[in-house]
């Protein structure tokens, strides 16, 4: 199981998802981490009702950011702001604090990383820039 996990987070390294800019987000955040130099833009259309209509990213960094950011992006398209915050706490609850893989469809493939703190940051960062773009960090 390990194995496949690993082989989705390559593929979305490789092949991220939503890896451009959106012409007209209403939500938009910068992060790095300055640890090992990940840098990451996130954009948001949310709509009137509250659902994420659309979700990018773009920057730089390690393969466990650029995977977390894909599959991300992929995990908040046509969730509502809430459902999104939520699964950002299930998602860092996972890796901080030995959380449930529960309704985290294939982002459980993160879950090994909790055994490498160095690298937790690299697959979270990503998720509060986002969280920062939704509580208004800076918005388009």
């Amino acid at each position: 199981m390990n194995e496949l996990y690993q082989s989705v987070i390559i593929e979305h390294y490789r092949s991220p998802r939503n890896f451009r800019t959106i012409d007209g987000p209403t939500h938009h955040a910068d992060g790095r981490n300055p640890l090992c130099g990940d840098e990451v833009s996130v954009e948001l259309v949310v709509a009137d009702d509250g659902t994420i209509a659309d979700v990018a990213f773009q920057g730089t960094g390690c393969a466990v950011s650029r995977a977390s950011a894909s599959m991300m992006t992929v995990a908040l398209r046509d969730q509502s702001t809430e459902q999104a915050r939520e699964l950002f706490a299930r998602f860092h609850a996972l890796l901080v604090d030995g959380g449930s893989t529960d309704r985290l469809g294939k982002l459980a493939a993160f879950e090994g990383l909790a055994a490498f703190p160095m690298r937790i940051k690299c697959a979270t960062m990503v998720w509060h820039v986002m969280k920062a773009a939704l509580d208004g960090g800076i918005q388009a």
